[in-house]
């Protein structure tokens, strides 16, 4: 599951930015630059403008052709938060590579992209990926090249916060052991792009760790300080006009036939924050005879969420998870809610939806409800990430997600880590919801 500090990194991923107004002059538009002509140009173009139509048709025509692990789902979201781009700049050009700017055509928000493809035709997506950028970073700092000097701060900053936090400390060892090897024979040193090498030391700790939560970022603007005690209130602002933009991640509901109650909802806020618009999604199921989770593309985030949706499904107070930290060899408890606004759903048949993109807390809450026998699972092997994740701060420009503790669940005494979540029912993901309706249709209704 996602520690709270972590969501800021979701959102910040995804350019969930404050909207602005486009300032384009309508009758002198700045010419879009010229899209090289290479797989990697092919590529992108593709991407580019099946994106910024709009039509699920053409997005979903790219994504089977050009990048088959991408959700249609996801991506026609993502268009939806940002309008589609505009295409500022082509920064850097190679025939499998491309990196570029762009702009939110509904705000001023700009993010930086790389694009990389493989041999082939069509070239298709090997790593893709797009970063907001904060207020005022210039092209210079997007061109800027790390050295020798700053790698080496980086792995040792990186292996400190490990051998001090992870929840693992022999494997943080070994982590250390490898990216040292790596260090001595020069592995790193031909990278003078920050994004390549915090890319590549995520892929030599996870070597070792095989920990999904764990990663190194990389930012061309300045990485603020990592914030100690409660956040600002300026924080709070932000969060919570970002998670209005969102809708708190609560993606659709809706009445199916049967009687059948369906919510699809894409990860787990605040619920200091987000709590009245999940008790607004599960008072507006309360009368449904089943109901239906979809978390086929939930990534995660705050247990306390998690127990707050999971409280309408029980009618005494229950044990769900426990989350052990290294530090402090100290142990949390969770458990339902003692009250909740409204109904309770507590006897009515629940299935969850899953996929191999289900992860984190999304995973939690899965496991959670099949130990106790409430609720049926319905679809892939989940991604398999039990521990919750802090944010340090390395150095001006790189930090680094490391995984604290572990979830002990009260039935089965130990976790999904690397295992995923293992269903109920196994069908391919996009099988999930017709087969879950068929099941609940199967279910005696309740009196």
């Amino acid at each position: 599951m996602f520690h709270r500090s972590c969501l800021v990194v979701i959102f910040a991923l995804v350019l969930t930015l404050t909207a602005a107004s486009e300032q384009q002059a309508p009758n002198n538009p700045t010419p879009s630059p010229a899209i090289p002509d290479t797989p990697a140009g092919h590529t992108f173009k593709a991407w580019f403008d099946s994106f910024n139509s709009g039509e699920r048709t053409l997005i979903d025509a790219y994504i089977h052709k050009y990048d088959p692990d991408k959700s249609v789902d996801r991506e026609m979201q993502f268009r939806s938060m940002t309008g589609g781009f505009v295409l500022l700049q082509i920064m850097k050009s190679e025939p499998l590579r491309l990196e570029f700017l762009v702009k939110e055509r509904v705000s001023e928000t700009r993010a930086i992209g790389k694009f990389d493809v493989k041999p082939g035709d069509p070239a298709m997506v090997a790593s893709f990926g797009l970063r907001a950028l904060p207020p005022g970073t210039s092209v210079a700092d997007l061109n800027s090249k790390i050295d020798a000097a700053t790698r080496a701060r980086v792995i040792d900053g990186a292996i400190a916060n490990l051998n001090e936090s992870y929840v693992f400390p022999e494997t943080a060892k070994k982590m250390e052991e490898a990216v040292r090897a790596r260090q001595k024979n020069g592995a790193y040193d031909s990278i003078t792009d920050g994004d390549d090498f915090a890319r590549m030391l995520t892929e030599n700790f996870q070597e070792v760790s095989h920990d999904k939560h764990l990663r190194v970022d990389f930012s061309a603007a300045r990485t603020p300080e990592m914030p100690s005690g409660p956040p600002s209130a300026d924080a709070v602002a932000q969060y919570r006009k970002q998670m209005e933009r969102v809708n708190c991640g609560f993606n659709k509901i809706e009445i199916l036939e049967g009687n059948v109650g369906y919510l699809k909802f894409d990860f787990f806020a605040d619920p200091d924050v987000c709590g009245p618009t999940a008790v607004a999604a599960m008072n507006f199921l309360a009368n449904m005879d089943a109901i239906i989770f979809d978390l086929r593309e939930n990534g995660g985030g705050d247990p306390k969420m998690i127990a707050l949706v999971s409280s309408y499904l029980f009618d005494t107070r229950t044990h769900l998870n426990d989350l052990w930290t290294r530090k402090g060899d100290s142990t949390d408890q969770y458990w339902t809610l003692p009250y909740v606004p409204g109904k309770r759903l507590d006897g009515k048949p629940a299935f969850v939806l899953t996929s191999k993109d289900t992860f984190s807390g999304a995973e939690e809450f899965s496991y959670n409800l099949k130990n106790l026998k409430r609720a049926t699972i319905v679809g892939e092997t989940t991604g398999g990430g039990a521990h919750p994740v802090n944010g340090h701060r390395i150095d001006d420009h790189f930090m680094i997600g490391v995984p604290f503790a572990r979830a002990i669940n009260p039935v089965s005494k130990t976790n999904w880590e690397g295992t995923g979540v293992q269903p109920d029912i196994r069908v391919p993901a996009a099988d999930a919801l017709t087969t879950a309706q068929k099941l609940a249709a199967e279910k005696p209704s309740p009196n």
